[in-house]
């Protein structure tokens, strides 16, 4: 057995270990309390109508995937002999995602009802319960993408259909996202504009009957759509390393296109150390035992990957430097979000204390500290993209540094997405202590828990932003090899021997076209946030005005209906999204040729990445601003600063929950359409 076989096999046997931990702590939380037939039937009402979102979010998304298999089949079997197994690689790869993504949501509603009654407890109690629960999502991720990686190159040796596996995860990823965060921001800017702002009733009360279309949305887009937009980044940053290595000399290509997998194993052993020490300390913070978590992972990762490069001969010890430049810059952007995001630190503090000046004071502070939280995470992509380019010498090498920092930062993903995924968990465990009516002592808590939750799953999303801009970079870099490779093989002059120069119109025409994306995107996603919300609120007002015993607790709302209106809102408006990240890099290409798409895959990657950062950062701003004052803070719930703070929050939600976290989808997605069609474009373009 060759050394890089028995990388691979060292590859399947953490990703199946990984999906065993998983399995583990599903059915550990499953043994747990689910209290009263109430809490029962709350939990009840939300895991049936996530579990129907996600029935009809599937179905489209077969038909989908079917018609983008049957192209891809087409395309290659035309280009050479692997349509069909490019085409099943595709869908394994978005069922892989699909599957993924379901395991996180089933358990989070599962652990919702379980960390409530937990919270009737001690802190300590539900935060290992919620935090457990997550501990699934992270772990299923993370092994089926490893075992899915793993098992296609071990019988193909082709990175080419690793990266059309990478295709399918990324396109059922983007349509999740949007389309989950359309359906969660929908629910939840209807129930708080309607209930918190105009009849001035609690978040998750139950006379709102949108409270539970709100809750159901913490799943559908906070749990099983962010699965799998990591899951996408994830495989995209290995499958970018793997098409650079395989790209290399024929002595050394081998162990540079594995290495990419042998890193995803190591980080799947390290993040189990990692979630094994996550533990709330007597202080009670749980924020603290998160970021705990984090460095542990991060620091057995780092010590594992050195020692591994370092034994290996074949392998460029300046890698390491690379690596670690990667994981360094994601705990940079992770403690720079958690600085714009916390309600530890001054720029949450101070927005929640200008709320009491009104709500374009609210907006204005959270828009300035969302732009000035840019700076330093771009500063830190650019260092560590400078060092793990420069560190091993520049050129092929070094671009193939900036794809393998980018696989370092990722590689610990199953921490990351067991904090994030706990976020929604605990948000619904609130939710669920509202509507039971439990006790104020309980929901108290649950706050508490609530509060470290948007930090974790804030930071998650600044870390997933960082991931992708390194990602798309390696992504950018494996384009560019493939359409020289294309170029040549068709007997045209390649990009690397012509060169790109700004005065050429075809680059800045792309380039222009590409940076317009990502805001059209942001508006398309945010605009379908605001139609479906007004159609909410209509239905909410109506509601009220033809029965008042609702809002004298005399009557029960009907709550199936906003759960309809808010999931038929979404899944019609998945289909602009998708032209945007499939049909546009495909028209530049077949349009104007590999120098225009070129210039605009830059373009795209530039302004998403900047618009990713800005959104999520602000939207989590306001949202802790928000719950800042809630604790008591500037005159606390119902005095003029809460609800100037309810409407930045009101503001951000889109911002963080829709848009911006999909951005870092939609140009991973643009990068793979380019860099799979990109024997076509390479040969059939018209001008």
């Amino acid at each position: 057995m060759s050394n890089t076989t028995l990388w691979l096999v060292i590859g399947l046997i953490c990703g199946l270990a990984s999906l065993g931990v998983g399995l583990y702590y599903f059915f550990w939380v499953k043994k747990q309390d689910d209290g009263t037939a109430r809490s029962r039937e709350v939990a009840g009402w939300i895991r049936n109508g996530a579990r129907a979102y996600l029935k009809k979010l599937y179905a489209a998304l077969i038909l989908v995937a079917g018609v983008m298999a049957v192209i891809l089949a087409v395309v290659y079997s035309i280009e050479g002999q692997r349509g069909i197994p490019t085409a099943i690689c595709f869908l394994f790869g978005a069922a892989c995602s699909a599957v993924a993504g379901y395991l996180g949501m089933e358990v989070a509603v599962l652990a919702n009802v379980r960390s409530a009654v937990a919270a009737s407890k001690d802190l300590n109690t539900a935060f290992n319960v919620a935090f457990k629960a997550g501990a699934v999502m992270g772990f299923a991720v993370v092994g089926v993408a490893t075992v899915g990686m793993c098992f296609i190159y071990l019988i193909s040796k082709d990175a080419q259909l690793v990266l059309a596996y990478s295709l399918g995860c990324s396109s059922l990823a983007l349509l999740a996202k949007a389309g989950g965060g359309i359906y969660t921001k929908t629910a939840d800017i209807a129930a708080d504009l309607v209930g918190k702002v105009e009849v001035g009733i609690p978040e998750d009360d139950p006379r709102n009957p949108a409270v539970v279309a709100d809750n159901v949305g913490d799943n559908v887009g906070d749990v099983a759509g962010m699965g799998a937009d990591i899951f996408d980044s994830y495989v995209a940053s290995a499958v970018a390393a793997m098409l650079l290595g395989a790209a290399m000399g024929k002595e050394i290509a081998p162990f540079y296109t594995v290495l990419p997998l042998l890193l995803c194993a190591l980080g799947i052993l390290a993040s189990l150390v990692g979630v094994s020490q996550v533990k709330v300390g007597a202080n009670g913070k749980p924020g603290k035992a998160l970021n705990m978590g984090t460095y542990i992972t991060c620091g057995v990762f780092v010590v594992i990957m050195a020692i591994i490069i370092f034994l290996v001969p074949e392998i460029h010890n300046g890698l390491i430097v690379a690596i670690l430049a990667g994981t360094a810059v994601g705990v940079v952007i992770g403690q720079t979000t958690e600085f714009f995001t916390s309600d530890e630190y001054k720029p949450v503090q101070l927005t929640a204390e200008y709320s009491g000046s009104g709500a374009a004071i609210t907006i204005i502070s959270g828009m300035s500290y969302g732009l000035i939280s840019i700076v330093p995470s771009i500063v830190g992509i650019v260092i560590s993209m400078m060092v793990a380019y420069f560190v091993v010498g520049g050129g092929e090498m070094g671009l193939y540094g900036i794809a393998i920092s980018a696989v370092g930062m990722l590689a610990t993903s199953g921490m990351t997405v067991s904090a994030d995924a706990y976020g929604p968990i605990v948000d619904n465990a609130r939710g669920i202590a509202e509507m039971s009516g439990m006790d104020e002592e309980v929901i108290d808590r649950a706050d508490v828990l609530d509060s470290a939750g948007n930090t974790a799953k804030a930071i998650t999303k600044g870390f997933a932003i960082a991931a992708a801009a390194l990602t798309v970079l390696g992504l950018f870099a494996a384009f560019r090899s493939e359409i020289d490779a294309a170029l040549t093989a068709a007997g045209k002059v390649a990009i690397a021997d012509s060169g790109l120069s700004l005065m050429d119109p075809k680059v800045l025409a792309g380039i222009f076209l590409g940076s317009m994306c990502p805001p059209l995107f942001s508006a398309l996603t945010m605009l379908s946030v605001t139609k479906n919300a007004f159609k909410m609120i209509e239905y909410i007002r109506g509601v009220f005005k033809k029965n008042p015993k609702i809002l004298e607790g005399k009557a029960t709302p009907d709550y199936s209906e906003c759960v309809a209106l808010a999931a038929d809102g979404a899944l019609k408006s998945l289909i602009l999204p998708a032209i945007i990240a499939i049909v546009f890099p495909l028209a530049v290409g077949l349009l104007f040729g590999p120098e225009c798409l070129t210039g605009f895959l830059g373009g795209a990657i530039i302004t998403g990445v900047l618009f990713a950062l800005f959104m999520s950062n602000a939207g989590g701003l306001w949202d802790n601003a928000k719950k800042y004052v809630e604790s008591g803070q500037f005159g606390g719930k119902g005095s003029e600063a809460h609800k100037a703070a309810v409407i930045g929050d009101t503001v951000g939600d889109p911002f963080k929950d829709t848009a911006g976290p999909s951005l870092n989808t939609l140009i991973t997605v643009m990068s793979l359409v380019a860099s799979t069609f990109a024997p076509v474009i390479a040969v059939w373009h018209l001008f």
